[in-house]
């Protein structure tokens, strides 16, 4: 779904039919400050799914505030379920899932 921001993310969601007014992050969790449709604007995650398109990747998301308590983050960690290892860098992914999609020896897990 398009995000405030205009990009598109998977867990973004939105429903304004019949006068609704929900808007909602289905990634970020609900430790820390509360997610404002505001965050989707420097929000990483349109960029790494469109990168990485890996079934096996799983990304979490928190809200940060910045330094002395001004502005705001989006932190995403990554991690690889079926290697059970986190990801550095999620863009790329775990740099054994696309090994074996590459030979044509995986099939995707079911998530």
């Amino acid at each position: 779904m398009r995000t405030p921001a205009g990009q598109e993310c998977p867990h973004y969601y939105a429903d304004f039919h019949r006068g609704r007014q929900r808007q909602e992050c289905r990634l970020v969790g609900p430790a820390g400050p509360r997610w404002k449709p505001s965050d989707c604007g420097r929000c990483p995650v349109p960029r790494i799914v469109l990168a990485n398109a890996c079934p096996n990747l799983r990304l979490a998301a928190a809200i940060q505030p910045g330094v002395l308590g001004l502005g705001r983050h989006v932190v995403v960690t990554a991690h690889c379920p079926r290697y059970e290892t986190a990801v550095a860098e999620p863009e790329i992914g775990c740099g054994h899932c696309h090994e074996l999609f590459e030979a044509g020896l995986a099939r995707p897990e079911a998530g």
